[in-house]
């Protein structure tokens, strides 16, 4: 059983079939906004594109609302979501206040939380299962009221411990050098060049960036120490070059900018080039014509706790070698199961999407795997819409595998959908 979607965000090979898959296009919109409750109700299929462009005229937008415009509502909470909120909102799950759930067992069953709420035991389990509990049909979520701007401060970093000593003050106090903070994320350029970017919502209207436009954004880190953007702008300030992946489709030199039309700059239209790519290996068969190693995708977000970012960020420099990196800090409030950070404590996400020349054992993707070993050495935890590569035992251990199991036994008996592990690891 799988979903019929136009869109993707997995970064995961999938088997190939025949078959259509379940027909959702009619649960992609927004059922109600209400402004005084400060929640809405949405349909699973929902973009946050389309989320937001409802939210928005009200003054309000979701908690934590995802970099890139299509993914979907319920795709962030079944597969986690993380943005600059992230440090004091959690992530996309934890403002969920209800959700319908259509299980394995072909029933559409209605999720709230705490110790009385009905099927509390799916709706704790279901952030990270990945459709193998069930797909959200609705979602009841909270909103948070926003002015019209957002201002932006970009603080320059040469230590990488200082880095997180100031990620975790900015967290806990919510405010950086006597300003209030309001979305936190930052990029690491290179070794001895780390940026964090404090966004603060303002009503004050002022001259405010384009990044739509020739200019793009992650370049104004380096560029500038602050800047204005509207709040629509700052929510999409990422999905217009996919941060900075646009630029191996030549979207950022000047020439081909100006050429290529601004309703092509977004993250879903150069997913489907890198779809193209993989189906036709255009890019492997360039490196073997121009006699380069082969390549390894080393496409993952992981979550290392704030005081093993320093560690984490040495040693990918030196084994893996790719940068720019993003880095976005997140806490959760209380656990969930199938993706347990630790309550209450401060994880930095670091996230990395790219291309590196390994050579022939590139198809034993063994960057990937050192990724994995390290951040599981970190106390860490890889987010699973990618590549993953653990073992059975190592997966259950760090997902809480017999937790999930036993739920999925309660609401998919006849084991209809895939498990988390045959979808996230086992190649078909």
């Amino acid at each position: 059983m799988r979903l019929a979607k136009k869109t993707s965000n997995l970064f995961r090979p999938r088997a190939a079939t025949t078959s259509p898959g379940l027909d959702v296009s009619g649960l992609d919109g927004v059922i109600a906004v209400d402004p005084a409750a400060r929640t809405a109700d949405v349909q699973g299929m929902c973009t946050y594109e389309d989320l937001v462009d409802a939210t928005l005229p009200h003054g309000l937008i979701p908690c934590v609302v995802p970099q890139l415009r299509t993914i979907t509502l319920g795709g962030a909470v079944t597969g986690l979501g993380i943005e600059s909120t992230s440090f004091r909102n959690g992530l996309p799950h934890e403002s969920v206040v209800e959700m319908d759930v259509f299980t394995g067992a072909g029933e559409v069953v209605t999720c709230r939380p705490g110790p009385d709420g009905e099927h509390s035991d799916l709706f704790d389990t279901f952030p990270n299962s990945y459709g193998s509990l069930g797909y959200a049909t609705r979602l009841k979520i909270r909103l948070e009221q926003v002015p019209g701007y957002v201002a932006l401060r970009h603080v320059r970093f040469d230590d990488a411990d200082l880095l997180a000593k100031t990620i975790r003050e900015v967290a806990e106090t919510a405010a950086y050098d006597g300003t209030r903070v309001d979305g936190l994320d930052g990029v690491a350029f290179g070794p001895g060049e780390y940026y964090l970017t404090l966004a603060t919502w303002q009503e004050q209207p002022g001259p405010t960036s384009d990044y739509t436009g020739m200019d793009v954004y992650y370049r104004s880190l380096q560029q500038r120490e602050t800047d204005l953007l509207t709040i629509y702008d700052y929510l999409w300030r990422w999905d217009t070059d996919w941060f900075w992946c646009s630029g191996a489709f030549g979207v950022q030199n000047p020439k081909v900018r100006r050429l290529w039309p601004k309703r092509w700059r977004r993250s879903d239209v150069y997913h489907k080039l890198i779809a193209l790519d993989r189906r036709f290996d255009v890019a492997d068969r360039l490196d073997r014509r121009a006699g380069r190693p082969l390549r390894e995708r080393v496409i993952q977000d992981i979550e290392v706790p704030v005081e093993r970012l320093p560690e984490f960020l040495d040693w990918f420099d030196a084994e893996v070698g790719m940068r720019p990196v993003w880095l976005c800090p997140c806490k959760a409030e209380r656990d969930w199961p199938t993706y347990p950070l630790e309550p209450d404590r401060l994880y930095v996400n670091v996230g990395f999407w790219g291309t590196v020349h390994v050579g022939p054992e590139a198809v034993d993707a063994p960057r990937n795997r050192a990724i994995e070993t390290k951040v599981h050495e970190l106390d860490g935890h890889k987010s699973l819409y990618s590549e993953a590569f653990y073992d059975r035992e190592t997966f259950d251990q760090l997902y809480d595998g017999a937790h999930l199991a036993a739920v999925k036994g309660r609401y998919d008996p006849q084991d209809r959908l895939t498990t988390l592990y045959d979808k996230a690891v086992k190649r078909r």
